[in-house]
């Protein structure tokens, strides 16, 4: 009697346990498909401005996709997406602190009219021009003067509050770290050899 007492309470444990198992490796694969740094996201979007016009959608297009918490995408959209799931679809407003700043006045210079191209010298043309480190940034005219030309060196969008409608469309883990390559051993210094005597 006793035996089968321990029997049914061992049973029970052990089922207890496997449960509390099963409940923590659910949780673990569903953590997995959630939004989190380190998190690999494939992204539908669309951007439009306050005023409801879109400014630029990715639907039936390639996804974005982006690591979580690398500062690929701009702070705001990032902040708002983390914890999503697959097929959770969001409607996100993003104040412009929050995505591409605010406009700054040291970003608006003249330059000389010779140094734009002739097709860029119109109200509103957007250009492309190299930063000090070869990178390149989009810059935009604001005003054409007799000599000169006003451009606007600030992001297009920067100072606009954005609103992004976002489907999660799939959720990977980070990749893996790559382990360094060993490199081959230096070989060993040589003994000093004496100093011959004259």
């Amino acid at each position: 009697m006793r035996f089968g007492l321990w029997m049914m309470r061992f049973g029970c444990a052990a089922l207890a346990l496997l449960l509390v198992a099963g409940a923590f490796a659910a949780e673990t694969s569903k953590d997995n498909k959630v939004v989190k740094d380190g998190s690999v996201v494939s992204l539908q979007y669309t951007l439009s401005g306050e005023d409801g016009k879109t400014i630029e959608s990715n639907k039936g297009k390639q996804p974005l996709t982006y690591t979580q918490g690398s500062h690929q995408i701009i702070p705001g959209l990032e902040k708002g997406i983390a914890g999503m799931k697959v097929g959770e679809e969001k409607r996100l407003k993003v104040k412009a602190q929050d995505a591409y700043g605010q406009v700054d006045p040291r970003g608006i210079q003249e330059v000389p009219k010779e140094k734009v191209p002739a097709n860029g010298l119109k109200v509103g043309a957007v250009l492309m021009a190299g930063g000090p480190e070869g990178q390149t940034r989009p810059v935009t005219v604001k005003e054409i003067k007799e000599k000169t030309v006003v451009i606007d060196m600030n992001h297009p969008m920067a100072g606009k509050n954005l609103v992004f409608d976002v489907k999660v469309l799939d959720i990977q883990p980070s990749p893996p770290a790559q382990p360094p390559q060993a490199s081959q051993p230096s070989a060993p210094p040589q003994p000093a050899k004496p100093a011959q005597a004259k």
